[in-house]
């Protein structure tokens, strides 16, 4: 009984000593590999937050991206047109029953080109446009487009304001006929600014043409007409049209003076 009582416990202090031995190489082990694991653990953790990061940053210059875009995109189209193209990525063109279209020219402009620099005109016409896009601020209308030293606005689209279009590019009209008599060129300090105008009333389609660089163009003999009461007139004085007096004459606001019959030679269709 002695004999088998002692080999049993030297069997279990054998099994003792095993166990104490396996654990300590576990706990060997782990402490070996803790630190790898933990510095493998750190080297995600901190790929993740530079990825994350990076994504962040991506994500702040793709929104910047997008807001200059949108910014440079309600600079070139009306701002309910820009809105409908960003919705639907297409506007399709559009009738207006009745718009009222205004053009100026520098008069005497080839004559002033050809004693300036090339930087000087450009500099010239960059000031008259930026005092006539502030003025025209003020009124409910849409500088359509600038062609060298032409200026083309119009009233009553593409959000139609009823009857107001003609009073509303009038008064505009007024105000930079008055604005142009102040000008003077930067290099030619001693030369007065001179402006013609016109302006016409009537039925236009408008719509975008274009895809990499789109613009909002008006077609029609609205457009035409309001062309040549333009280039028809006289220095400094606003010429408008038949269709434009009577528009103006129902709100008695404005004095006209009849010039008499004017040769426009514009083709209706």
């Amino acid at each position: 009984m002695s004999h088998f009582h002692r080999e049993g416990v030297n069997h279990s202090l054998k099994e003792a000593r095993r166990s104490e031995a396996v654990c300590a190489g576990i706990l060997i082990l782990v402490c070996v590999v803790s630190p790898i694991i933990i510095a493998l653990v750190r080297n995600a953790v901190n790929t993740i937050q530079v990825y994350a990061r990076n994504l962040s940053e991506k994500a702040t210059e793709l929104e910047y991206e997008k807001e200059l875009s949108d910014s440079l995109l309600y600079q070139m189209l009306p701002a309910s047109v820009a809105k409908q193209l960003k919705q639907t990525q297409q506007v399709p063109a559009e009738f207006f029953a009745s718009v009222t279209v205004y053009f100026s020219d520098i008069v005497g402009f080839t004559a002033i080109a050809a004693v300036s620099t090339p930087y000087q005109v450009i500099s010239f016409l960059n000031s008259v446009y930026k005092l006539f896009d502030e003025r025209i601020e003020c009124y409910d209308v849409y500088k359509i487009e600038t062609i060298g030293d032409s200026y083309m606005v119009a009233s009553g689209l593409p959000v139609r304001n009823g009857n107001k279009h003609a009073t509303e590019i009038a008064s505009m009209a007024l105000e930079l006929l008055e604005a142009t008599s102040m000008c003077r060129l930067p290099h030619r300090p001693d030369q007065a600014l001179c402006m013609r105008s016109g302006i016409h009333t009537g039925p236009c389609v408008a719509g975008i043409v274009g895809t990499k660089m789109p613009r909002y163009c008006l077609f029609g003999d609205t457009i035409n007409t309001a062309s040549r009461m333009e280039s028809t007139g006289e220095p400094m004085k606003i010429q408008i049209s038949e269709d434009v007096k009577r528009a103006l004459d129902k709100t008695g606001n404005f004095v006209t003076t009849p010039r008499g019959v004017v040769d426009v030679k514009v083709s209706f269709r």
